[in-house]
């Protein structure tokens, strides 16, 4: 197995590097989960004609973040990974004061696009960090620790953001993001050291992104897991666009939802814990495929109870709870080892890969996401035959995934 020149040579100790990069990936999270109790407010107050469309504003985010991704990782490989995680934290920060303070639902979602494209540089160039200085299995064992950590806030943020609406409104949100985005990036200005050496640094040139990029496409272990990881990032964005509308509408449990959010995050996150610990013996192809193989029945059976409206209110609510505990820990079970497999081969331009394949990734998911989320009529059925699609061509691409 092809390792990075620098593998295993971080100069902090592996805690602290975890706990700063896993920082880093929360960025998106904590911009995205913080919102989710906003929503209603926010759609009442800037576009009562359709609430639906106050989804926007996790949408146009991701997006944006997507097309961002795809020029942080390009840039991190010409001029290093610090100062295109700095530059992305700046864009980040600009987006939170023209969001926290526009008036309309347009220029609020002008703001969160250029969140999104500040956020997409600590979160795509973490991981070509990460790639920097370990590989492989370790690579995995590393992400999933990352992401054992970094699902600790979802849990929170939307308690967090529930409790900043209540002191000081929905605005005030958008200064939590700046605080959050001063620490976590100051941090790791501060502690880790530049990854990539001027030796290892690719011109920016068109050329050079060409070949990088025939170099990532040409992979096809590398094109298949981008495809699986689409896939299971838009059951992820299905689930966040409509999760809090079917609490307070379907539910009636809007007032609570913060804390069921939080009780699910803790539990899902035990998956990348376990991820970690079974991947070294197990395998990352094995778990992938398991991981999906269980979800797509359990998905089947689920879409065949809300549609077919076979439960009680109580029994029903207790269904899509467990439900989406398993969504969300399918993540911490694919996410990082579909990363892991994409990205070995691809060491010499981590960069660039890991740019390709999280703007593929994320733009194409939030695009299947959109119609499930706007096509949410008061019931768990839009998400439930949306979520049970997209797991049933995961699981078959995850089949056809060639072996080493």
């Amino acid at each position: 197995m092809a390792q990075p020149p620098d593998a295993g040579k971080s100069p902090l100790s592996r805690p602290e590097f975890i706990a700063i990069t896993a920082l880093l990936f929360a960025t998106v999270a904590f911009s995205i989960d913080a919102m989710l109790p906003a929503l209603p407010t926010i759609g009442a107050e800037l576009t009562p004609i359709n609430l639906n469309h106050a989804q926007f504003v996790v949408t146009v985010f991701v997006a944006a973040m997507g097309v961002g991704t795809l020029i942080a990782g390009p840039l991190s490989d010409s001029l290093g990974r610090k100062p295109v995680i700095l530059g992305g934290a700046g864009l980040f920060i600009l987006g939170a004061i023209i969001a926290g303070t526009g008036q309309s639902l347009e220029l609020v979602l002008f703001g969160r696009a250029l969140q999104g494209l500040g956020a997409a540089a600590p979160r795509v160039v973490a991981l070509a960090v990460i790639r920097d200085l370990h590989a492989g299995r370790d690579m995995a064992r590393i992400v999933s620790f990352v992401m054992m950590i970094f699902t600790l806030l979802p849990a929170i943020a939307p308690l967090l953001g529930a409790g900043i609406i209540a002191l000081a409104g929905w605005r005030a949100i958008f200064a939590a993001f700046l605080l959050f985005s001063v620490i976590s990036v100051g941090w790791y200005a501060l502690r880790l050291p530049e990854t990539l050496p001027p030796a290892r640094r690719r011109p920016l040139k068109p050329a050079s992104l060409r070949e990088a990029a025939r170099e990532v496409f040409a992979e096809p272990v590398a094109r298949r897991a981008v495809l699986v990881q689409t896939l299971i990032f838009s059951v992820l964005f299905m689930m966040l666009t409509s999760i809090q509308q079917i609490f307070d509408i379907h539910f009636g449990r809007g007032a609570s939802f913060p804390l069921w959010f939080a009780l699910i995050a803790v539990i899902a996150g035990t998956a990348s814990f376990a991820n970690a610990m079974l991947v070294g013996h197990l395998g990352m192809r094995f778990l992938i495929r398991v991981t999906l193989g269980a979800q797509l029945v359990l998905s089947l059976v689920m879409a065949s109870l809300f549609w077919g409206q076979l439960l009680p209110p109580g029994a029903e609510f207790a269904a899509f709870m467990l439900w989406a505990v398993t969504l969300f820990g399918m993540l911490g079970l694919t996410i990082g080892n579909l990363n892991a497999l994409a990205m070995e081969p691809l060491g010499h331009v981590a960069g660039m890969a890991a740019s390709i394949i999280g703007a593929l990734a994320t733009v194409m998911s939030a695009l299947l996401a959109v119609p499930v989320g706007q096509a949410f009529d008061g019931t768990p059925r839009p998400l439930a035959a949306g979520v049970l699609l997209a797991v049933a061509a995961a699981a078959l691409l995850m089949r056809r995934l060639p072996e080493r």
